[in-house]
């Protein structure tokens, strides 16, 4: 079976016969000179032959010496210029990252920072992977990720951006014609519009500053995968639904639905960054994660 070249040992000799020196070479190498020593005799082993005859004052290389040092110090210099590229190219943000996020918050909220970012790195490509199922960030191959909602225990690193609120809206004639809600147990007799990626779709959880906290099961006549995908039922006065602060504020603001039940809160949902677990990220996904950080902090 072959074996690979002794690449320190060629190494170290290149750097022995260039200071012509065992204690040069182990101080410009930072190596003890037994290291140095040994790392050439284990060389001289290895070709069977001898590469520097040796006298109490003095070091010549041999002829094979000679030779071998002219290709031992090549292959150096081309080490160390991969390696020096190689260090140049994980420094600078360059490369392909692969970001995911949730669809309607990826659409509203990070689709439109891209070009900003890719103003300030045009040397990196994001491929945004949009979804409201919860991608599997390691198994998928995912760079970054970002998630809404409670974030359960995981190997992941995660870093909490900024919190996001659920609010229970609807269209102000579904109130008119339905009544406003003043407490959970009054969702028993309206139609609720469901969103499958809740924590607990089936469950709707709420509590109270003062303590209370009840929990009910919503009925209704939609359940969609995407919260966009309620907008237009609920404008049609369809029934109320559970929607994120991020997706009703216009309408809120427009007037075009009205938020119920304000002293009553969801579990506490944020925005949540996370990315693979490990040491130092590449540089092009540094520098996006820096960016997200500051572009959505508080939103």
């Amino acid at each position: 079976m072959s074996t690979l070249p002794d690449f320190d040992g060629l190494a170290i000799f290149a750097r022995v016969a260039e200071a012509r020196s065992f204690a040069g070479a182990a101080a410009d190498l930072a190596l003890s000179k037994a290291t140095v020593s040994k790392a050439v005799a284990r060389l001289e082993q290895r070709l069977g032959a001898r590469l520097f005859n040796r006298t109490s004052r003095r070091l010549a290389l041999t002829d094979l010496g000679r030779s071998l040092a002219v290709r031992a110090a090549a292959l150096l210099a081309d080490a160390e210029g991969v390696e020096a590229d190689a260090q140049a190219q994980s420094a600078a943000p360059r490369g392909r990252v692969r970001l995911a996020a949730p669809m309607s918050f990826g659409l509203r909220k990070v689709a439109p920072l891209l070009s900003d970012f890719h103003t300030l790195y045009p040397d990196v490509q994001v491929d945004l992977h949009l979804s409201d199922a919860l991608v599997d960030v390691i198994g998928e191959g995912f760079d970054v990720a970002l998630r809404i909602g409670v974030l359960a225990d995981s190997s992941l690193r995660a870093r909490r951006l900024c919190a996001v609120r659920r609010l229970v809206v609807g269209a102000p004639d579904y109130f008119d014609r339905r009544g406003r809600p003043a407490h959970p147990a009054d969702l028993a007799c309206h139609a609720c519009l469901g969103y499958a990626y809740l924590a607990t779709p089936d469950i709707w959880r709420f509590s109270r500053a003062d303590g209370e906290a009840i929990s009910i099961r919503p009925s209704g006549p939609l359940c969609v995968n995407n919260a966009d995908a309620l907008t237009p039922a609920l404008l049609a006065g369809m029934g109320l639904a559970v929607q994120p602060d991020f997706i009703v504020a216009e309408a809120l603001a427009a007037g075009t639905l009205e938020a119920v039940m304000t002293d009553w809160s969801m579990a506490d949902s944020a925005l949540y960054l996370v990315t693979p677990p490990g040491g130092p990220r590449p540089a092009r996904v540094e520098v996006l994660v820096d960016f997200l950080a500051a572009r959505l902090s508080g939103r």
